[in-house]
């Protein structure tokens, strides 16, 4: 498992503590693996969810830091979401 994927589940847990997060999305980050997020938080995973969210390394790291709006780098085709867009939504309030 990659430096990156660790690095993002730590941030992630710390994100979604407290956070009102229910269903399943999948963060697939190009070259390094994913991470699966649900109501017990983040872990490496790869498993089929509600909805997915596909960046590469960079950007990905650049949402998690705050450097980059969620939305923004959706809007842009930095980052591609495939399934529930309601739960993407959502998802981009606790990331924020």
């Amino acid at each position: 498992m990659s430096d990156t994927v660790n690095e993002a589940v730590a941030v992630l847990n710390e994100k979604l503590s407290g956070a009102d997060f229910s269903g399943t999305a999948k963060f697939d980050i190009e070259g390094e693996g994913a991470v699966m997020m649900d109501s017990s938080g983040a872990r490496a995973a790869d498993e089929a969810a509600d909805v997915t969210l596909s960046a590469d390394a960079e950007t990905f790291k650049a949402i998690l830091s705050g450097e980059t709006n969620p939305t923004s780098a959706f809007m842009t085709g930095k980052l591609k979401v495939d399934g529930d867009m309601g739960m993407a939504m959502s998802l981009a309030s606790v990331l924020a």
